[in-house]
């Protein structure tokens, strides 16, 4: 059964101007409702995400991810799969989480350098996986195709899915059933298009630009569909993400602990698989 996880874009200040505390008690309320698998990235505001991560991070069994391939360099983020850069750049999060391993690594958004990736990271990910530094190695990608090569070709352990396994974006459901049949685990995020599956007013954007006319009227839809049932579209969203047999978390994003309840509350609300159907038929 897939469970809720919390992604760290915006303690990096991705989504506007978060302070030190309200981070730390994003954290706390993501800890508190229960979620015990934080992901993060050195690319979220430049290393910013994961040191308040690190400083925040509740104790016990909570699981952590974090990337390599966007690097950090003096001036900000550059792409960079070559071995050398996947060390370092795992070093660094080590220091900044203050961990000493870490849960999970991604190969981040490799889109425009497969074979780079393919050859010269991801070896180096599994001699870091053998050597005890990492226990699993993935890819995170807001395309499912790159990844469903990866996972044919690769000893991948997990995927990370942005925006491609939504009730408005299921074009992503092939890689899905590839990690189903694989045994490879799946971990979804943009599970709200952006927010157009939470709020769909217009104005509101779809994958980080403004939505088009004709999805805005879907989600609309939907909307009207879900509350006729007493459902918010949030939870239909995320019961949707969830129930793919693969998927053994979602992520959601927060900048506040009352942003981290309430999709706390959505994602523990049970939707009938009926209501689920209707709402992808329409």
């Amino acid at each position: 059964m897939a469970e809720l996880g919390l992604g760290t874009a915006g303690l990096g200040n991705v989504f506007g101007d978060v302070d030190d505390e309200a981070a730390a008690e994003v954290v706390a309320a993501a800890a508190g409702a229960g979620v015990r698998y934080f992901d993060t990235a050195p690319y979220y505001g430049f290393g910013l995400a994961e040191r308040r991560l690190g400083r925040a991070r509740p104790l016990g069994s909570s699981v952590v991810s974090t990337k390599v391939g966007r690097t950090l360099t003096g001036g900000g983020c550059v792409f960079d799969f070559s071995a050398d850069a996947v060390r370092r750049g795992i070093e660094g999060s080590l220091e900044r989480l203050g961990l000493d391993r870490v849960d999970v690594v991604y190969l981040h958004d490799p889109d425009d350098h497969e074979e780079e990736a393919a050859t010269r990271a991801w070896p180096e990910l599994r001699r870091l996986r053998d050597e005890g530094v990492v226990s699993a190695i993935g890819v995170g990608m807001n395309q499912w195709e790159m990844p469903a090569r990866f996972v044919e070709r690769l000893d991948v352990d997990v995927v990370l899915l942005a925006g491609r396994y939504t009730l408005l974006d299921r074009s992503g459901e092939r890689l899905l059933d590839l990690c189903g049949e694989r045994g490879v685990d799946v971990v979804l995020g943009g599970v709200f298009n952006s927010g157009l599956l939470i709020d769909p007013r217009p104005g509101a954007w779809f994958d980080y630009a403004p939505a088009p006319a004709d999805l805005l009227a879907r989600a609309q839809r939907m909307q009207e569909v879900a509350a006729s049932a007493g459902y918010d579209l949030a939870a239909c969203a995320l019961a949707f993400a969830a129930a793919h047999p693969a998927v053994t978390s979602v992520l959601v994003g927060a900048t506040s602990a009352a942003q981290v309840r309430a999709n706390a509350d959505a994602f523990g609300r049970e939707v009938p698989a009926d209501l689920l159907s209707r709402l992808v038929s329409g």
